[in-house]
């Protein structure tokens, strides 16, 4: 079925079959893959009396199974309680990266990033303006990277390029487009000196590009100012090795699958309430027949008159059929099978890992993607940057920042823990303390997240300050 939804959504041969690929993920992600049939659920014929068979009509119930295991990875990776903090060794550097992340508000970004990327590959775009850092998110659909050959994890250049009408075009601004009923080229292209603006050109028409100079920017930091990311490890469902495996896809025929049964099933209820009346022989009365309590029918002595119900079995075994694919497409792709009613007491951050230790391996797996890959770069970017360009951070002036390769991440617990686990890690964490195994600052490290301790050094002074007042009264 999948496939032939597919087959109805128009092929663009400008566009390379990456493009393509990446467009209809997006299209189930955002739920518009059932747009291209022509036909509602309920509608059985066309306009000439001919059946519609059920592959060229849109499901009348829709349930997201993919945006739901999407969001429920992404819930567990840069959520307000799970997004990690940025850690190195020179505290001051340390101070302002954080007050980065607040301020850019690389929490929603990184989200949003995580969110989009899931089916396959995404971009974050950073800018420096009046001394802020701004960091959007960038779909990688009409994206095209270039890689430096002697470094091939390093970007040479990104090129954007796609077709847009030329009514949006005046909108956005380009008031010299001369017809605004055809389409255009919008090309752009980032390399390690500047972000280059090209002139509309119609499409078809056999020139190149012109540089338009009025939008183009040089930005002067000696490097591509974006972050590539790749979802997921293995084999990408686009074909190119730009992008990585697509977190849904395993689960994607499954979700189209369950729409439609679920779509007959509400037929059949639908029709229960309104069966259809079998006359065997004509009413006695030239009336029109009109169906329900308050009206009897009429009919000779050998006639009989009956409506057409349908059993209730039907719908429950739908219902069964459907929670049996949604485990297997849940299972498939890592995502959260536990139910909420089982639960009869509450539970442990360590039982609940164990509850839904798929959903954990496949956001644990993201976090390296979209963590140590793409955040840690982000962060080496704006150390970078502030080499060249004078930083403001929350109003002020930024200091100094080194620039440090060992930057780390420090991720909070997958849930958070219970009274009970608190209580343990602290018996834990004070037995190591004071037998010397481990110092104050590792200790406090370790529950900085559970009781929300921003800066360490800072905690462990105010402590001291605190046991040298009570212990010199």
């Amino acid at each position: 079925m999948f496939e032939t939804i597919c087959d109805l959504i128009p092929r663009d041969s400008d566009y390379s079959p990456r493009t393509r690929a990446l467009d209809i993920l997006k299209r189930i992600l955002d739920g518009t893959l059932y747009d291209v049939l022509p036909y509602q659920f309920h509608e059985e014929r066309g306009a000439g009396g001919e059946y519609v068979p059920l592959r060229r009509r849109r499901p009348s119930v829709r349930y997201a199974l993919c945006r739901v295991v999407v969001e429920d990875s992404v819930s567990l990776l840069f959520s307000e309680g799970h997004f990690p903090t940025i850690d190195c060794a020179d505290q001051v550097t340390r101070g302002a990266l954080a007050d980065i992340v607040r301020e850019a508000r690389l929490n929603q970004v990184m989200t949003d990033a995580a969110i989009r990327g899931s089916v396959g590959s995404v971009a974050l775009l950073m800018r420096v303006l009046r001394g802020r850092i701004f960091v959007s998110v960038l779909d990688t659909t009409y994206l095209t990277p270039s890689w430096h050959p002697d470094q091939p994890d390093t970007l040479a250049s990104v090129t954007e390029r796609y077709k847009v009408s030329g009514d949006v075009l005046v909108a956005s601004g380009y008031e010299d487009i001369a017809d605004r009923s055809v389409d255009y080229w919008f090309t752009r292209t980032w390399n390690a000196k500047s972000e280059t603006w090209f002139i509309p050109v119609p499409v078809g028409e056999p020139r190149d590009p012109v540089v338009d100079n009025a939008r183009s920017v040089e930005h002067k930091l000696g490097f591509v100012p974006i972050v590539w990311i790749r979802n997921l490890p293995g084999p990408s469902s686009s074909g190119s090795a730009d992008d990585g495996a697509c977190t849904f896809r395993a689960a994607i025929e499954t979700q189209i699958e369950i729409d439609y049964q679920l779509s007959q099933a509400g037929r059949g209820l639908k029709y229960s309430s309104d069966p259809t009346l079998l006359i065997r022989e004509p009413a006695t009365s030239d009336t029109e027949i009109v169906k329900g309590a308050g009206n009897a029918l009429v009919v000779s002595e050998k006639g009989d008159a009956k409506l057409l119900e349908i059993g209730g079995t039907a719908s429950a075994a739908v219902i069964e059929y459907v929670r049996t694919l949604r485990e297997f497409a849940l299972e498939s792709v890592h995502g959260n099978r536990s139910n909420a009613d089982r639960l009869s007491a509450a539970q442990s951050g360590r039982a609940l890992e164990l509850l839904n230790q798929g959903l954990i391996w496949l956001a644990d797996n993201l976090r390296i993607s979209y963590g140590e890959c793409a955040l840690l770069e982000l962060a080496r970017m704006i150390l970078d940057a502030s080499a060249v360009y004078p930083l403001v951070v929350m109003g002020r002036p930024a200091p100094v920042l080194q620039r440090d390769e060992r930057l780390t991440l420090k991720w909070p617990r997958w849930y958070p823990p219970s009274a009970d686990d608190r209580q343990k890690d602290a018996q834990t964490l004070s037995t190591l303390a004071q037998s010397g195994q481990i110092s104050r600052e590792t200790a406090v490290k370790s529950i900085a997240d559970t009781y929300d301790i921003a800066d360490v050094p800072a905690e462990i002074a105010r402590i001291d300050s605190e046991m040298n007042h009570s212990g010199g009264q």
